[in-house]
């Protein structure tokens, strides 16, 4: 079974930057048609280029994927550039602290809307869209061999693990992961796959950020993973791929979990006597 995604049509979220951008290129370097979307438009031009708007096998859209009429506008977008729609990566997310104490936080709010309810949503739509273009070409999107299409959504291990001044961040992630399984079920008669990919620590644009101002925290973040480092964002970029490929063809509900073994660790070591 291949791990290929050469003419496939993707949809890649949060592409503007960090780990949806690498893996919007590393699907483009892969030879998918590939639509970068964003919410922030003029990013995304700086980092992928106007020349991305000819012909060609990639196209920008940018808006408030918030939004249901903006998600409504990124299927029809991608549907009008390349005829169809074959994966949905989730990749647009947003990490912010929040206070379990303060019930006025409103941090709540921003990041099950911003990590779980865009993500419900378009999934919802680009299935239903993959449903319909499997019917319109005889496959009936029904019961069989092969797929109608791929979802996978970018969750962290934060949804497993209990981190107080990121509860809002770490309660988004776990209603995802378990999004994440309930669409698996509800769209497996329909063929259509979905996964998720959890990530630790990840060289994400936010991490390069917090970093320059807490060098010191990057030794610590390689102690706490069994590998000794800190991913590149192109190593999620591989997972998401083989997710989304028919070489895992037979895995749907899952959450790959890609952090060099760090959740795999006690924070707290306790000496064996």
């Amino acid at each position: 079974m291949s791990f290929s995604i050469a003419g496939k049509t993707a949809i890649v979220t949060g592409a503007a930057n960090g780990i949806g951008l690498a893996i919007a290129r590393h699907f483009v370097d892969q030879g998918a048609n590939v639509m970068f979307a964003d919410m922030d438009e003029n990013r995304l031009r700086d980092e992928v280029g106007e020349a991305a708007q000819g012909e060609g096998q990639v196209r920008l859209f940018g808006g408030d994927l918030r939004q249901k009429l903006t998600v409504a506008n990124l299927l029809s977008a991608t549907i009008d550039a390349f005829d169809r729609v074959d994966i949905l990566v989730n990749a647009s997310r947003q990490c912010a602290p929040s206070d379990p104490l303060t019930a006025e936080d409103d941090a709540m709010d921003l990041m099950l809307q911003q990590n779980l309810m865009l993500n419900l949503r378009l999934s919802q739509l680009a299935a239903r869209r993959m449903i319909a273009e499997a019917g319109r070409a005889g496959e009936g999107g029904g019961e069989g061999e092969g797929q109608v299409g791929a979802i996978v959504n970018l969750s962290s291990i934060a949804g497993r693990r209990t981190q107080p001044a990121l509860m809002a961040y770490s309660v988004a992630c776990a209603a995802l992961d378990q999004m994440t399984r309930s669409l698996a079920v509800a769209l497996a008669p329909r063929r259509i796959r979905v996964n998720a990919v959890a990530f630790g620590s990840v060289m994400s644009s936010s991490l390069q950020g917090w970093l320059k101002d807490h060098p010191e925290e990057r030794d610590r973040i390689a102690a706490q993973t069994p590998l000794g480092r800190i991913a590149a964002p192109g190593e999620v970029a591989h997972a998401v791929q083989f997710l989304a490929s028919e070489g895992a063809g037979f895995i749907t509900g899952h959450v790959l979990t890609v952090d060099g073994g760090r959740s795999l660790v006690d924070a707290v070591a306790v000496p064996v006597h």
